[in-house]
């Protein structure tokens, strides 16, 4: 049964990531459109998230490692970081799965919202300053400024990842 809805999840992901160009770009939508961890000129948007708001690399005062994989499970590592009201934190993460993975940050109910879109509309390309897209064996930088305290997520929105578990716990204090 685990390795049936493996390969399940296997096979939405795919499909998402073939889809990926032939379906247009998401309006106000996450991340870096280039799949390497590189922002393209022009494209990463203003969007604020409920978690905060982009920041600056050079205003990080600390960087946060973060891997994304699987096989076996959707993961993150860690799968809970804490963070303090007003940082900006950089996140380094690195892709070391076998397929396409984003980290999307924003309380539950923005990513399982995001997460039902990208289910209806599964080869969107994103583009917004609250997400990273990395395909497999890449890395990216992603800065943020943590506004408010509260607990939020990071997720990969790929169809299916969420569901699978794909998510992290982030508590701002």
């Amino acid at each position: 049964m685990k390795r049936m809805r493996e390969l399940l999840l296997l096979a939405t992901a795919a499909a998402f990531v073939h889809g990926a160009q032939a379906a247009g770009e998401h309006a106000g939508g996450h991340g870096s459109a280039d799949g390497h961890g590189k922002r393209q000129h022009g494209q990463s948007g203003a969007h604020a998230s409920r978690a905060g708001e982009p920041g600056s690399a050079a205003q990080a005062k600390r960087t946060i490692d973060v891997v994304m994989g699987e096989p076996g499970e959707f993961r993150f590592a860690p799968e809970r970081i804490e963070v303090k009201a007003g940082e900006t934190v950089l996140f380094r993460a690195r892709n070391a799965g076998k397929l396409a993975h984003e980290m999307v940050l924003g309380d539950a109910a923005e990513l399982k919202a995001h997460a039902e879109e990208m289910r209806k509309h599964p080869g969107m390309v994103h583009k917004d300053a609250s997400s990273l897209m990395l395909e497999p064996g890449r890395s990216g930088e992603l800065a943020w400024k943590f506004t408010k305290v509260g607990e939020f997520e990071y997720g990969c929105l790929v169809p299916g990842h969420y569901e699978a578990g794909m998510v992290g716990k982030l508590l701002v204090k």
